[in-house]
């Protein structure tokens, strides 16, 4: 078989003979995409795109900085570049809403009670100040599941009467009464509970005290504050028959 022989394992035509064989296609060449963007800029004008977005970029985190120190709570770098702060954001970018409601604590507020009891000899006893808040934080110190009462119950009824009662100690508002009773039962719940004196007698009278202790700054800060508690001391409240009997122990 020479060159111009035919292919049997070629095409076949439609009557069934043995067609040609057609020249292999050659593959036509494919450019590649056009660029768009950034890429499509000369690198002269790349650099200057890449320069512009740093500035935006540093702008708003410097905006975005400026608008968290003005919202939060007063701190050394506020007390420090506060004009700088204002300057940036008044007129234009002024807030009139606080980042953080309520502000993070800065004081510690702890409740003590302190009782007058009745013996079964008939004298009378006044207990010492008794720290109700100091025994619920060594209850949760180093507990990995500390109860909800531990936590919130003598907390939140200290927030409960003094937000319904004035500076003078008298209550505000319906709720001011109901909010005494129920911290008044607290305690002297407590105090049955783990006051040895009262135990050995029917509480008559109970006195509740808060005290108030700034949060030290920390050291590389130059704010300087008080360390003494401020005491602020209600009057003395009788009890009840019920409450006086250890009806709410």
């Amino acid at each position: 078989m020479d060159a111009y022989d035919e292919d049997p394992t070629g095409p076949r035509a439609p009557d069934g003979s043995a067609g040609t064989r057609l020249p292999e296609e050659t593959p036509r060449h494919v450019p590649p995409p056009p660029r768009a963007g950034v890429a499509a800029l000369s690198p002269r004008y790349q650099i200057g795109a890449a320069l512009a977005l740093a500035v935006v970029a540093v702008a708003a985190c410097v905006h975005v900085l400026m608008v968290f120190l003005s919202l939060a709570p007063a701190n050394t770098v506020t007390k420090q570049h506060g004009k700088a702060i204002e300057e940036w954001l008044y007129p234009e970018f002024e807030q009139n809403w606080k980042l953080f409601a309520p502000n993070p604590l800065q004081q510690n507020i702890a409740v003590q009670v302190r009782a007058q009891v009745r013996l079964r000899d008939g004298g009378v006893r006044t207990t010492g100040w008794t720290d109700l808040s100091a025994q619920d934080g060594a209850a949760i110190d180093g507990n990995l599941v500390p109860s909800h009462t531990q936590q919130n119950e003598l907390r939140r009824a200290w927030d409960y009467f003094a937000a319904t009662h004035g500076a003078d100690n008298r209550p505000v508002g319906l709720r001011g009464s109901l909010s005494e009773q129920y911290l008044r039962r607290i305690v002297v719940m407590r105090l049955y509970r783990d006051d040895p004196t009262s135990r050995e007698g029917v509480i008559q009278r109970v006195q509740v005290r808060s005290s108030t202790t700034n949060v030290q700054p920390p050291v590389w800060s130059r704010e300087r504050v008080s360390d003494k508690p401020v005491y602020r001391q209600m009057p003395w409240w009788s009890l009840t028959a019920d409450e006086a009997a250890g009806g709410v122990r």
